[in-house]
């Protein structure tokens, strides 16, 4: 099977596949086409992968592939990829509907990781989960850098410094590892989250957890946050302003697949904080989660920073590319046999729930409703 690395968009420093990747496909039988630069922004020289055993190629020899890898969908793909190319990316399938669309007509068949089903048998594939794990790090890595004080107390011959306050808006994996890494800084942090499950977790991490009852069960929603209430969002919003008002740093990570992203963080909540404090809000590409957040920009009001990045995972594009590599091989695994060759079978639940568009058709029926 011939599988081709694309490079991706400027914005973007991950690669698909880092060489160490390419060496187990090779090892496995397949042939691996890279384009030229494909890896440099995630420190892979070409020469590097002509080490792992791949050729290293134009991008129109790219697109001649039986299977085509790119983290986001590129502009060219329909004209220039021919009928029954395999795409395996991240691509957004809720919101690029339309784009969903014009894949089928063009008779190409579409993988997209971020909507394989949240299960224990999918987490070595979870693209989701191993970015996010990235993102909640670097987010407060990013906030400590922005900060004006300290994170940890300090109790100097010059006087003390209390800890930084810090609450993170949703406990998932992103949302976790913020936490931990927090406190790893000698932060004091409070957790808000509307699944109950999650208080254990946040609590063995040395963080407070801030509950409001009567939240919908999210249970099934894959680590998202659901539609809550009127009456919920009130109570809601009531705890969140009384917690934003003594934090220092915000961290926001709530979204809801194929949805704007829940808006928790009004103006006014934000200018009850001092002057100084962070807001790095992760959920900005569906919306954001504050009232103020512009996506891939950063907005100072009454002496609040706020960042809104959902990319942060690619400030770290080499280990970033490594485990989402190991995500792309695992997944490679599933969809192809011993003989290296493409077999979809289509009674398997991570195959069929990933997968947006074959044989000229839509077959997620969430994408068909959309439409």
């Amino acid at each position: 099977m011939t599988i081709g690395v694309l490079k991706e968009p400027s914005f973007e420093s991950r690669v698909s596949l880092l060489p160490e990747a390419v060496t187990s496909l090779v090892k496995k039988g397949h042939e691996l086409l890279v384009e030229s630069g494909a890896g440099l922004r995630a420190f892979a020289s070409d020469e590097h992968y002509r080490q792992a055993g791949a050729r290293i190629v134009s991008r129109t020899e790219i697109m001649t592939a039986a299977i085509v890898l790119g983290i986001h969908p590129a502009e060219d793909i329909t004209s220039g990829l021919p009928s029954g190319t395999v795409l395996v990316g991240v691509y957004q399938p809720l919101y690029q509907f339309l784009r969903m669309k014009q894949w089928a007509e063009a008779g190409l068949t579409c993988f997209s990781l971020d909507m394989l089903p949240r299960t224990t048998r999918a987490q070595s594939m979870d693209v989701l989960s191993s970015q996010a794990n990235i993102a909640g790090y670097k987010s407060v890595l990013l906030a400590a850098f922005t900060y004006s004080r300290y994170f940890p107390m300090f109790m100097t011959a010059a006087g003390s410094i209390a800890p930084a306050r810090l609450l993170i808006l949703g406990a998932g994996v992103a949302g976790l590892q913020a936490v931990a890494t927090a406190r790893r800084l000698g932060a004091v942090v409070e957790v808000f989250d509307t699944r109950p499950a999650v208080k254990e977790e946040v609590m063995s991490l040395g963080a407070k957890f801030v509950e409001v009852e009567g939240a919908a069960d999210a249970s099934k929603a894959g680590g998202y946050a659901v539609e809550q209430s009127e009456d919920f969002k009130k109570r809601q919003e009531q705890k969140i302003a009384e917690s934003i008002a003594k934090a220092d740093i915000v961290i926001t990570t709530a979204q809801i697949p194929g949805k704007p992203a829940p808006q928790l963080v009004s103006s006014g909540m934000i200018s009850s904080m001092r002057m100084g404090s962070v807001i790095i809000d992760l959920a900005a590409a569906t919306g954001g989660n504050t009232e103020l957040t512009r996506n891939n920009e950063t907005v100072v009001t009454e002496g609040v920073t706020i960042i809104g990045n959902s990319n942060l995972a690619a400030d770290m594009p080499s280990d970033a590319s490594k485990l989402y590599g190991k995500n792309i091989v695992n997944f490679l695994q599933l969809i192809t046999n011993k003989e290296s060759a493409l077999h979809l079978n289509w009674e398997d639940d991570l195959v069929k729930g990933s997968c947006i568009c074959h044989g000229n058709e839509l077959v997620n029926e969430r994408i068909k409703a959309l439409l």
